[in-house]
């Protein structure tokens, strides 16, 4: 099975394809320009220059493919503030100039990268599917606006879609300095400064490491619906680490202290943790790289190295 990979040079994106390939896939690396075309040339698949704001250059690049795992797009939130129609010229209206692209070509097969921010700060936890949205800046909602264009499009039948809500990426070779994982590490070797928290440190989050986030779109591109139906999940380790508990992991993993300063509490969500029941029943997939330790272990490994 010949599978696109778009944002195939993003965190995601990498991860994904070693798992397609490991896993007896046909990855597709679809990359921007030269400079992406660069960046591409250690991805080990066939790699096709397009754009998700080209329309025209989609087709050749979706030519003798059976399915794409749609990665590409802009990812944060606080950006998103100051560049709404940015986000949502690529993540929503890029995903329309692709599923055009799709149905002109005749492949029907979509697995979507979205995002569990789409839920908001919902009381109710773990957080189940069933749960409303509320998207709470334009990144979620520009995602949210794209599910809903692959919803729409597959019920006319030229699609068969699954959508996949992520929890927090870590791990792996994580790119983002700003994430919680490594700049907790940066502060324990002392390549940063002392980590800052907000509060009191119990705000809680649902940490999934990337290669078990790629393991779950090969699942659900091996277990794609039939024509005319969308089906979406959760996809998350199902337990939820605090700030302090990030901490003392990077300590025991170093054996070197996190010099941590104390900042005012901040308006965000106390806890955010996935309920992926769905996921597991359905696709048949389970993480096995996600427990805290294990994540922190991971990074530090590849630092060290």
């Amino acid at each position: 099975m010949r599978v696109l990979v778009t944002g195939a040079t993003g965190y995601l994106g990498r991860a994904s394809l070693a798992e397609l390939g490991r896993l007896g896939l046909d990855p597709v690396a679809m990359v921007r320009g030269p400079a992406a075309d660069h960046a591409g040339a250690d991805l080990g698949a066939e790699i096709r220059r397009a754009d998700l704001t080209d329309p025209a250059s989609l087709g050749p690049a979706l030519r003798g493919v059976d399915a794409v795992c749609h990665l590409g797009g802009l990812v944060r939130a606080r950006e998103s503030l100051a560049d709404p129609l940015g986000y949502f010229a690529l993540n929503t209206a890029g995903t329309v100039n692709l599923l055009v692209a799709m149905a002109d070509s005749g492949v029907s097969g979509l697995v979507f990268a979205s995002t569990a921010a789409v839920y908001g700060t919902p009381a109710v936890q773990p957080m189940t599917e069933e749960l409303p949205d509320a998207p709470p800046h334009p990144y979620a909602a520009s995602k949210l606006a794209a599910e809903q264009a692959i919803g729409w499009q597959a019920r006319t039948g030229a699609l068969r879609a699954t959508v996949l809500r992520l929890f927090n990426l870590a791990g792996g070779d994580d790119p983002d300095s700003t994430r919680i994982i490594p700049r907790a590490l940066a502060a324990a070797t002392g390549r940063g400064p002392a980590l800052e928290i907000n509060g009191d440190g119990r705000a809680t989050r649902d940490f999934v490491h990337v290669v078990d986030a790629a393991s779950a779109l090969v699942a659900a591109v091996r277990a794609l619906p039939p024509a005319g139906q969308a089906r979406r999940y959760n996809i998350g380790s199902g337990v939820g680490s605090s700030v302090t508990d990030v901490v003392a992991a990077v300590e025991t993993v170093t054996g070197r202290d996190v010099p941590v300063v104390h900042r005012p509490p901040a308006p965000e969500p106390p806890v955010l943790v996935s309920d992926s029941s769905l996921a597991r029943a359905e696709l048949g997939w389970r993480p096995t790289r996600s427990a805290l330790h294990d994540i922190v272990a991971d990074l530090w490994a590849r630092q060290s190295r």
